[in-house]
């Protein structure tokens, strides 16, 4: 196995440079020290999704008896309804957790790095999928390690790209994030149904087949 296409890959999918607007649009109402928990559990749930993956990837789809054309599916709305908050520029939490004490925010905080920054937004199906098969080829203990490896080094490039998300705030202001955010949540809910849509033309067959049979 090439060791370097999968971190190429993994990059590229991941791409958390690419995540920075909707990181900042989902953690706006956050005091400093809230985005910077966010920014550690997204980075740690990052690492978390791939290693798992490398490591237990297929049983654990085995297991539950998914395919990554159903996890598409599934990712594929949970990014729809992130992206229709985005085009109202509405923050992430409601307004009652926004009054409430500190380490409810807190939370909040963890709860949006998991879903939707780390999953789907930096984890979706591709790079779950992409984790699976490049381990599927591994014959050997180390070449699994090395995965692994690579997830911290992903999650280290997310670590890194949100923390610079304070200064490309300050640069675009309010206004320029709330257009930001309405032009992302447009090109995030076409991102969403093409997700979907791929999930469905792969599950539609196989059930087309069943029921034939």
């Amino acid at each position: 196995m090439d060791l370097l296409k999968p971190l190429i890959a993994l990059l590229a999918l991941v791409n958390p440079i690419g995540v920075v607007p909707f990181y900042i649009h989902f953690t706006r109402t956050l005091s400093a020290a809230e985005r910077a928990h966010t920014i550690r559990v997204s980075a740690l749930t990052v690492f978390a999704v791939i290693a798992t993956s490398a490591l237990a990837g297929l049983r654990i789809i085995e297991f539950f008896g998914i395919s990554i054309a159903s996890f598409q599916v599934g990712g594929g709305m949970l990014l729809l309804m992130s992206s229709l908050q985005m085009l109202n520029a509405q923050p992430a939490e409601s307004k009652a957790s926004a009054a409430s004490d500190g380490a409810e925010k807190i939370d909040a905080g963890a709860s949006i790095a998991v879903v939707p920054l780390a999953i789907p937004l930096l984890t979706g199906p591709g790079v779950i999928s992409t984790v699976v098969i490049y381990a599927e080829r591994a014959s050997r203990w180390w070449e699994l390690a090395v995965m692994v490896g690579y997830g911290a080094v992903i999650a280290g490039a997310t670590y890194l790209a949100f923390s610079a998300a304070g200064r490309i705030a300050k640069i675009l202001g309010r206004t320029g994030i709330n257009v930001m955010t309405r032009l992302m949540g447009l090109i995030l809910s076409a991102l969403a149904v093409e997700i979907m849509a791929l999930g469905l033309m792969k599950l539609f067959p196989v059930l087309a087949g069943r029921i034939g049979g």
